[in-house]
C-alpha cells in the first residue's frame, strides 16, 4: 500500500477491506499503514530501514523515528493474540531505536529534552528558517552574506545564528537554495531587524531573488 497503489478514490479503504477479510495474509506498504489501523488477527509486524529518517537534517529526526516505531509496534497483538515485531536497523543502538523498542516513552522523553536543552532547540528555544534562492549561485551566496550581517547587527547576542550553508537539496528547477537558521528565546528587535530582511527583496538588483521566512520550521530539506 503506497501513494501508486490508492490514487483512485477508495482504493485505500478497499484495500484495507479485502486484508480485513483475510483476503491476503500480508499487507505490504508504506508509512501510511502505521497508525490508525486495527486487525485482531496481525501478530507480526516488521520495520525496514528504520533509522533512514534518522539521518535527516532535523532535529525532529529522533522524535519522529521513536513516533513511527512506537505507532507501528501498536499495530501487533491488538487482541488476545500476542504480538511480535522486528526492526531492521543499521544503527541498532541508537537512543531513538532503544527505546522504541523498549516501548520507554518517559525514557525517550527525558533524553530527547535533555540533548535540545544542551544544543538549543524546541521547546527551550524558537526557530525561524530564512531560504534564498537565485538561479546564480555566486548571486544567492552573497545576498545570504548580506542576510547573515543584517541579522548579526540587528539581533541581541543571546540569539543564534546558524549559516549560511547550502540546503540540503541544494538546486532544484534551476534555482540554488541556501539557508539560515535562526534560534532564540526573547528578542525584542526581532521583527524590525525580519523587516530589514524583506526589503532586500524590493531593491531592483534582487528582482530574482527569492526570499522565504518560515516561523518553527518543520524541516530543512
Amino acid at each position: 500500500m503506497d501513494v501508486d497503489t490508492t490514487r483512485k478514490k477508495g482504493s485505500h479503504q478497499a484495500l484495507l477491506d479485502q486484508f480485513g477479510r483475510g483476503e491476503a495474509d500480508i499487507l505490504l506498504g508504506t508509512q501510511m499503514i502505521a497508525k490508525g489501523l486495527d486487525f485482531p488477527n496481525v501478530t507480526l509486524v516488521g520495520v525496514l530501514n528504520a533509522d533512514t529518517a534518522l539521518n535527516l537534517p532535523d532535529f525532529r529526526s529522533s522524535e519522529r523515528t521513536f513516533q513511527l516505531l512506537t505507532q507501528v509496534a501498536g499495530r501487533a497483538g491488538r487482541a488476545e493474540k500476542a504480538g511480535q515485531v522486528l526492526i531492521q536497523s543499521y544503527n541498532p543502538q541508537h537512543y531513538a531505536i532503544r527505546f522504541a523498542k523498549d516501548q520507554d516513552y518517559e525514557g525517550f522523553y527525558v533524553y530527547e529534552m535533555g540533548i535540545r536543552r544542551q544544543l538549543g532547540y524546541p521547546p527551550y528555544y524558537f526557530t525561524i528558517g530564512i531560504t534564498l534562492s537565485h538561479k546564480k549561485e555566486e548571486e544567492v551566496v552573497k545576498r545570504a552574506y548580506e542576510v547573515m550581517n543584517i541579522l548579526r547587527s540587528g539581533l541581541s547576542e543571546t540569539s543564534n545564528i546558524l549559516g549560511p550553508t547550502p540546503k540540503p537539496i541544494a538546486r532544484t528547477h534551476n534555482l540554488y537554495h541556501y539557508q539560515i537558521l535562526i534560534k532564540y528565546r526573547l528578542e525584542d528587535e526581532l521583527g524590525p531587524t525580519l523587516n530589514q530582511v524583506l526589503a532586500l527583496t524590493q531593491e531592483w538588483e534582487n528582482s530574482e531573488l527569492r526570499l522565504s521566512i518560515d516561523h518553527e520550521p518543520q524541516q530543512f530539506l
